[in-house]
């Protein structure tokens, strides 16, 4: 079957963009490879969405995903291979379970969590050491963790692992918090965190399997020892999921898909939504934005093409 929108992802600005598509008319599908909704999935809390405020990120997924199927998208589970705009003007998306034609596409793709690279990192990756503190917490009850990270998300998980932890030591490279003055203001009204700033961790430490510290140095002594932790969470940022048209499109330095102002990439109707592309700010609420104006100029696109 050919579609006229072929959205590729099923985050915040992915089903943004379904939900604009799909309510004009346009025969929208979205693809999806792992969960729908992405890591709003993994957010316990929202308190920052319009209109939503005390809402976890899954009931706001839900409620997007009925949204779309509601005005007729498609959402099928398939992991995207390629991405190729032919000679006719249509785009051919090859995913692992079959191949998908389009007028137009967007990439809503996401990103990924960045590991720090320090050595036992992936050694005790599910032993001990995570990136998701929603997905995790529970296993941790009655234990001492820490955050590695300083801005809005480490802050955020941080006070959330309180529910479970005893201790949570945030661990950070600078003496300052890049996050919100609002979160750093909860963080240290909690008795359970504790702060390790000016330092940066250097290796994780475990036995038989599991985690059982964490090596630290003082950027301003050069002192290294030994932090007591039975768990690590690390939310030191993202990579973007680039890597399908990063030789077909201009990316930055750090592979974020460059836009113009309609969010269209150098390939007319391919457009690109939500943290996968260049901004300055990364959240739910311009993640729907995205989506929405992605949507809006697919529809323009298709219309010039008649």
């Amino acid at each position: 079957m050919n579609y006229d929108v072929i959205i590729i992802g099923a985050g915040p600005a992915g089903l943004s963009a379904g939900l604009y598509a799909s309510r004009s008319t346009l025969n929208t599908l979205i693809i999806e490879k792992a969960v729908v909704g992405g890591q709003i999935t993994t957010t316990t809390e929202i308190e920052n969405y319009p209109g939503a405020s005390e809402v976890t990120g899954p009931e706001l997924v839900e409620k997007m995903k009925e949204q779309c199927l509601s005005f007729g998208a498609n959402i099928v589970s398939d992991e995207v291979i390629s991405v190729e705009k032919k000679d006719d003007g249509m785009f051919y998306v090859k995913g692992s379970k079959e191949e998908y034609i389009g007028k137009t596409c967007i990439i809503a793709s996401g990103s990924t969590p960045k590991e720090l690279g320090i050595k036992g990192e992936r050694e005790f990756r599910g032993m001990g050491v995570s990136y998701c503190a929603t997905c995790d917490a529970g296993f941790f009850t009655g234990f001492e963790v820490c955050v590695v990270g300083g801005g809005d998300t480490a802050l955020k998980e941080a006070i959330y692992l309180t529910k479970f932890a005893k201790k949570v030591t945030i661990i950070h490279r600078r003496d300052q918090f890049r996050g919100g003055k609002s979160w750093e203001k909860k963080a240290r009204a909690n008795d359970k965190v504790h702060f390790l700033l000016s330092h940066e961790p250097v290796e994780i430490l475990g036995e038989n399997g599991m985690v059982t510290g964490i090596k630290v140095k003082n950027k301003k002594t050069g002192e290294v020892y030994d932090y007591k932790t039975d768990g690590v969470f690390m939310f030191v940022g993202h990579n973007p999921n680039s890597t399908l048209v990063k030789n077909l499109v201009e990316v930055d330095e750090k592979g974020y898909i460059v836009t113009d102002n309609a969010l269209q990439t150098s390939v007319k109707g391919l457009f690109v939504a939500g943290d996968v592309r260049q901004k300055n700010l990364r959240q739910v609420v311009t993640a729907a934005s995205d989506g929405a104006i992605c949507a809006t100029g697919a529809e323009e696109y298709i219309d010039e093409l008649i």
